[in-house]
């Protein structure tokens, strides 16, 4: 396992219920800005075995952004039960919601 992807699970990890982070920003704060993709494939490869609290990353608009029907709504339906609004469209207010790591 790569240095980045060893700080993305820990970033992910520390994540507080009820609130969120964008791919970009733990792209960033793993060290590595242009890595997005990189923190999309990390939550798609290793969210079971490191128990990621995956439904807890979303897009830089603040948009739930996962394809898949079915784990759209589970992500949806996961943030409502920490309290995190969801727009009908699939936004999170992330001035209202968003995890800065201090």
């Amino acid at each position: 396992m790569t240095p980045f992807t060893q700080e993305v699970i820990k970033i992910i990890q520390q994540i507080p219920p009820g609130q969120v982070m964008t791919y970009g920003q733990i792209a960033r704060e793993a060290g590595n800005p242009r890595a997005a993709r990189q923190v999309v494939r990390v939550l798609h490869s290793m969210s079971k075995k490191h128990r990621l609290p995956w439904h807890r990353v979303i897009n830089a608009k603040g948009q739930l952004a996962i394809p898949d029907e079915e784990a759209n709504w589970e992500q949806r339906t996961r943030l409502e039960a920490e309290d995190v609004r969801v727009s009908s469209k699939g936004y999170v207010d992330l001035k209202k919601y968003q995890f800065i790591q201090r």
